[in-house]
């Protein structure tokens, strides 16, 4: 498990003074400001975030180190990270998606089936995008208790019951 967990990404610059458009993947989005300072993924640079307004698809923040339009357009794309113990502790049937990337998944006999390779959310829930010598393209495996009655981080592994024909 990573120290850092994503929680944030600049999505270039609001304005000519300096603000930057964030966008939160924080659970409940204006919480991002709550885990100030953030870093970068490499930990090279560290930002305190403060959030100004929301904005379409995000929010308007000012990031220290940054007040210029060109700084705010020379960090589009970077990452913000929190570090974990800063991140609230989630109960046992919830996980951070940086857990539950890189775990292999079996089905319920014990065969693997691949490893996950990241997490998606297209809008009705999460699904696991599954990656593995056997498959000929990427598996979309709903991330449902009907689907992925097991998560054994301690193993490393998913046992997956997916649907008839997926894999």
């Amino acid at each position: 498990m990573s120290d850092l967990i994503c929680v944030g990404a600049v999505a270039g610059a609001f304005g000519v003074r300096g603000e930057v458009r964030l966008k939160s993947f924080c659970a409940i989005p204006e919480e991002i400001g709550d885990y100030s300072p953030l870093t970068s993924e490499d930990g090279s640079r560290s930002f305190t975030v403060t959030l100004t307004r929301p904005v379409k698809n995000g929010f308007a923040a000012l990031l220290s180190g940054v007040e210029t339009k060109e700084q705010a357009d020379a960090v589009r794309g970077l990452r913000l990270f929190a570090r974990r113990d800063q991140l609230p502790k989630l109960p046992d049937d919830e996980f951070y998606h940086t857990d539950l990337i890189g775990l292999e998944v079996y089905d319920t006999g014990g065969t693997l089936l691949g490893t996950v390779k990241s997490v998606q959310n297209h809008g009705a829930a999460d699904l696991l995008e599954i990656h593995g010598p056997g498959l000929k393209a990427t598996v979309l495996l709903p991330f449902t208790l009907e689907a992925v009655p097991t998560v054994d981080q301690t193993r490393g592994r998913i046992i997956a019951d997916p649907p008839e024909g997926l894999f």
